[in-house]
């Protein structure tokens, strides 16, 4: 049996390629790969001979990628990541994943939960980048994302639901033991409302007592979730905050519910993956713990609340 010959293009030829699409110059190509303007463009004239097409049109003032060199390169990347992979395997180097959150997300649920996660995948570099804002995961090196919102999320973004986001309003019990609870919206005179920048407090009012503002004795204001919860921990106020968040609190009872009821906000908790990282082992490990947790058990057995 005559085995076929795989014939490939040269690997530097592919990688000046990948350099030079993701960054659409030859120069600055030439600065990453610590060679010359030439050599660059040398090796993409060879690579387009090799395979019969043209991978970039030559623009008075730039490059642009054709419709062959773009879903080339797409698989190029693919494939050099792999072989980054790989390699990181074989050498016994650790796996690194970065996941992107917002800041609240990380500090009320992600980082407590984290010793879980090194106990079951010890191999695996967690890296935590948090955010108030949507990331570009190829600009940031992120490998999947944690948000909450309504998918879809992006082109060529993979999503599946974790957490449903609902609102409920806490406080402390010693606050709550001096004041009392809040049984109608004349009562909430005596409490400082506690808010963050999703300013959830007049929907959860409309809701339940038909009306987006009632007197108060006071605002205080934050620019993260977190903030207002640990206010609220402090004694500070009620806040208006995702269950999720809150919830050990509530079991342990450093926070008590103080008005009876849980308000569906319609942007529930999903985990985000670019279709770059499909191929990523790390990264589809950490995706599946996540779902494993949303599903309710964590693979050292604990519960997730």
């Amino acid at each position: 049996m005559v085995q076929t010959v795989r014939r490939l293009p040269s690997l530097n030829a592919l990688r000046a390629f990948e350099v030079a699409g993701r960054s659409l110059n030859f120069r600055t190509a030439a600065e990453e790969l610590n060679v010359t303007h030439g050599a660059i463009a040398q090796h993409i004239r060879a690579l387009e001979a090799d395979i019969g097409h043209q991978l970039f049109e030559r623009l008075p003032r730039s490059l642009a990628l054709t419709d062959v060199g773009r879903s080339y390169l797409v698989e190029v990347t693919r494939a050099f990541e792999l072989l980054t992979e790989a390699t990181g395997l074989a050498r016994g180097d650790p796996q690194h994943v970065t996941i992107n959150v917002t800041p609240s997300f990380a500090a009320r649920w992600l980082i407590p939960h984290l010793q879980a996660f090194r106990f079951a995948h010890p191999e695996i570099e967690v890296n935590i980048l948090a955010t108030g804002h949507m990331p570009d995961f190829r600009a940031a090196n992120v490998d999947l994302a944690i948000r909450d919102g309504s998918p879809p999320f992006g082109a060529g973004i993979r999503s599946e639901l974790l957490f449903e986001r609902r609102l409920v309003a806490v406080a402390s019990p010693a606050m709550v033991g001096e004041l009392g609870l809040p049984r109608t919206a004349e009562d909430l005179r005596r409490f400082v409302l506690l808010h963050d920048m999703e300013n959830e407090w007049p929907e959860f009012l409309l809701k339940v007592f038909g009306k987006k503002q009632v007197p108060v004795a006071h605002n205080i204001s934050f620019n993260l979730a977190t903030l207002a919860i640990d206010a609220a921990l402090g004694g500070q106020g009620i806040a208006v905050a995702s269950r999720l968040y809150v919830q050990h609190d509530l079991d342990t009872g450093r926070l008590v519910q103080v008005i009876d009821v849980s308000l569906a906000s319609g942007r529930d908790y999903h985990v985000l993956m670019p279709a770059r990282s499909k191929n990523h082992k790390a990264a589809r490990t950490v995706w599946d713990w996540l779902i494993q947790a949303r599903d309710g058990v964590l693979e050292d057995g604990r519960s997730v609340s």
